[in-house]
């Protein structure tokens, strides 16, 4: 099945219009025309049933016939993790987390960060790609990119598990071991040179659990990714 997305249909929607992206993708490479039907999500939960009726390139404009909504995830993981420094890796993540299953993503900037500056508008780009491509409705929100120490004092008071995964010799947990602890989890992944002993101290200091994800040290991409599936492992995803 063919998976479109427009996030301005509601349940109230008669007919929609695509933009020129997304229209040029059904009526040119795909080779749709009126009278086709076509599903599609607005990735908050609902897939459409839609029956094309102005095959127009640059304006596509379907009438919706059906809705069906999708349940949502059985948790809600919130992954903070650093940008990589070669961005293609974070795109990676950001694909494969969204094809497992993830509700929230902040990249944050770190004191060992090599790279700061990231493209939102090319993310959100891969988040759609990806929710279209693994069949689902919801899409994962992408917040803003932020310091290490503003995010923290942003879930200072949050509810919920909440995890660090680091590096340093020191008592950890191992993430699976604690994941039945709440549905709702926020878990911190640090960059290529691992989070400061400072920001360490930090995140215990606000409630944040030290966890290890296995033995190997692995990339920052590749342990967000670790920690997305034992996530959606422990909820039979």
């Amino acid at each position: 099945m063919q998976l479109f997305y427009n996030q301005t249909i509601s349940e109230n929607s008669k007919e929609v219009t695509f933009d020129k992206e997304e229209s040029r993708h059904i009526v040119k490479a795909l080779r749709m025309k009126e009278g086709d039907t076509i599903k599609i999500t607005n990735g908050k939960g609902s897939f459409f049933s839609a029956e094309i009726i102005a095959a127009n390139p640059k304006a596509c404009v379907v009438k919706i016939l059906s809705e069906e909504v999708q349940h949502p995830l059985p948790y809600q993981l919130h992954l903070a993790v650093a940008p990589t420094k070669l961005n293609d890796r974070y795109e990676w993540f950001l694909e494969k987390a969204t094809e497992i299953g993830i509700s929230q993503i902040t990249p944050i900037i770190c004191d060992h960060s090599e790279r700061k500056n990231i493209k939102p508008e090319r993310y959100e780009k891969i988040l759609q790609s990806a929710m279209k491509q693994s069949l689902k409705a919801y899409l994962p929100l992408l917040n803003e990119a932020v310091s290490f120490k503003d995010f923290i004092n942003s879930t200072s008071s949050s509810q919920g598990l909440k995890c660090i995964a680091h590096c340093e010799e020191s008592d950890k947990k191992s993430l699976k071991s604690v994941l039945y602890l709440n549905n709702k989890i926020t878990i911190l992944i640090g960059p290529e040179g691992d989070f400061s002993e400072e920001e360490i101290k930090m995140a215990e200091t606000n409630g944040f659990i030290p966890v290890t994800l296995g033995k190997s040290r692995l990339r920052t991409e590749t342990a967000a990714i670790v920690a997305c599936h034992s996530v959606a492992f422990s909820n039979d995803i």
